[in-house]
């Protein structure tokens, strides 16, 4: 058995269990596991909170597979999972430990909700894909939801971290997607639909999943938009999940985009998801001006 196979037959073993679990902010996760350790952990306590557990605590079967995956590491308190699994859509993925502090986590959180949501409330009013691609992918949970939504007949997963392209590798294949998985940081040409839930705060330690660049986080989320039209054929979609500043009532990156639009003659719209989320990251300099971040979805259509 693979490491690969290991981790793939306990998503399968988690899912025989009835397993579910909704993955939430740092901020929260920190503190639920502030509060004292239960009794007796379960399943969700052991792949959900990322608790510290003793191999007694587990069945053997499955820490069986956590240790033929690999996935297993000694910790303060005992022993500890080194992938997390949540729940989304009926739907189980693998994504980092917790904390998610290495440049190579694989982050799934409220922001990966409102993504997929957004995404399918929009594929629903769009004709069929060709060929869909999910931009910097992550766990894959985008495309793999959004590919079952629009009933794509292509999807490809592209990030730019190899750590990211292997949880959505076993994501897809759990969820009995056919997807191309690619380490790339661009997107090929000949797709009608990209989905992108870009980065967007300001990350001293520049994690790829998380740093949005300049112009208070929202360089990435430009660059992409601007990268996703150019690889759209005539008439495709970009659907566009991201933070964006709030200065004095308005948003630079919502400007921005609506520049981008008109000087590619591309039709905007644009959608505000959430009014304030991130707040305690506005404590940071940077953000000295900024009064809000928003969630928003944005949709663009190349003429």
């Amino acid at each position: 058995m693979t490491a690969d196979d290991a981790l793939l037959e306990l998503l399968a073993q988690l899912q025989s269990r009835n397993y579910r679990f909704t993955a939430v902010t740092p901020g929260t996760h920190a503190r639920v596991l502030q509060r004292p350790r239960p009794g007796v952990l379960t399943l969700r306590d052991i792949f959900g909170w990322n608790r510290p557990f003793e191999a007694a605590d587990i069945d053997r079967r499955i820490f069986d597979l956590l240790r033929h995956a690999g996935a297993v590491e000694k910790a303060r308190g005992g022993l500890r999972s080194r992938v997390r699994v949540a729940s989304l859509c009926d739907r189980l993925f693998l994504h980092s430990s917790f904390p998610t502090e290495a440049a190579d986590s694989v982050f799934f959180g409220p922001d990966t909700y409102r993504f997929c949501s957004f995404v399918a409330s929009e594929l629903s009013t769009m004709k069929p894909s060709s060929w869909m691609v999910d931009m910097g992918a992550g766990s894959g949970a985008g495309g793999i939801i959004a590919a079952s939504a629009a009933q794509a007949s292509r999807l490809s997963l592209i990030d730019i971290n190899p750590a990211a392209a292997r949880l959505a590798r076993l994501n897809a294949r759990f969820a009995g997607v056919a997807a191309e998985v690619v380490v790339a940081d661009r997107v090929s040409g000949g797709c009608d639909v990209v989905i992108a839930n870009p980065p967007y705060l300001i990350d001293s330690a520049h994690r790829t999943y998380r740093h949005g660049g300049r112009d208070f986080g929202g360089e990435v989320a430009l660059r992409w938009a601007r990268q996703s039209l150019s690889s759209l054929t005539p008439g495709g979609s970009s659907l566009l999940y991201t933070g964006a500043a709030i200065v004095d009532g308005r948003s630079p990156l919502l400007e921005a985009i609506s520049d981008l639009a008109r000087e590619t003659s591309a039709h905007v719209t644009s959608r505000e998801l959430d009014p304030d989320v991130f707040g305690e990251e506005l404590v940071r300099p940077e953000y000295a001006d900024v009064e809000r971040i928003a969630a928003i979805g944005i949709k663009m259509v190349k003429r």
